[in-house]
């Protein structure tokens, strides 16, 4: 099932903040398996509470420069619905795929002319990290694209609604500004901007 918008909450590891999540409408839950992450999770624990969540939400994995092989084994075994790609290469055509891009403070976005992913995910470009940065990046960059785009990067219930107009996005995505520590979201800031993104997409 693909949503007609996406509303993702990123960097979830736990039961609770996923079934809050859903609960307030959103339409996918993002699990981060880069080691590098604070927030990342095992693929057995991301398949627990991915399991209990309704058949609606997709389940979305985080991979960073992972091979082909490990991405399809621990799509597998969390039993994902989405890969989202920040680097690397997609297992399959068989796995919806999402590919992650940084873009620069000035707009400037170079996308892969062979890119094939199902989205592109627009994050802000900030060195040494790769998602969960908290900084936005100048949306109007997202208007160049002809794929289906959702846009990332120090998104909360201030400045949602101005980011769904300029870059007229598939999908919105938040992690580190709706949390109250990395990897625990808090609920109010959660349902906050989940509420936000979806008046602005209805």
């Amino acid at each position: 099932m693909t949503p007609a918008h996406i509303v993702k909450i990123c960097g979830v590891t736990n039961l609770d903040d996923a079934m809050a999540a859903v609960e307030a409408g959103a339409t996918a839950v993002g699990f981060n398996f880069w080691p590098g992450s604070p927030r990342c999770i095992q693929p057995a624990e991301a398949a627990r509470i991915g399991s209990a969540l309704p058949k609606t939400a997709l389940r979305v994995g985080v991979f960073v420069d992972e091979a082909a092989d490990a991405v399809k084994s621990a799509a597998r075994e969390a039993k994902l619905d989405v890969v989202q790609l920040h680097g690397g290469q997609p297992p399959d055509d068989a796995v919806r795929c999402w590919r992650a891009y940084r873009v620069a403070a000035d707009g400037e976005l170079v996308i892969n002319d062979a890119e094939t992913a199902e989205a592109i995910l627009l994050d802000a470009a900030v060195p040494g990290m790769r998602g969960g940065t908290g900084h936005t990046f100048p949306w109007s960059a997202a208007r160049k694209l002809t794929q289906r785009v959702i846009i990332a990067g120090g998104l909360d219930a201030s400045n949602v609604r101005e980011a769904i107009r300029e870059a007229r996005p598939w999908g919105v995505d938040s992690c580190s500004r709706i949390e109250s520590s990395p990897g625990r979201k808090d609920h109010g800031k959660m349902r906050a901007f989940i509420a936000e993104a979806l008046a602005e997409f209805a």
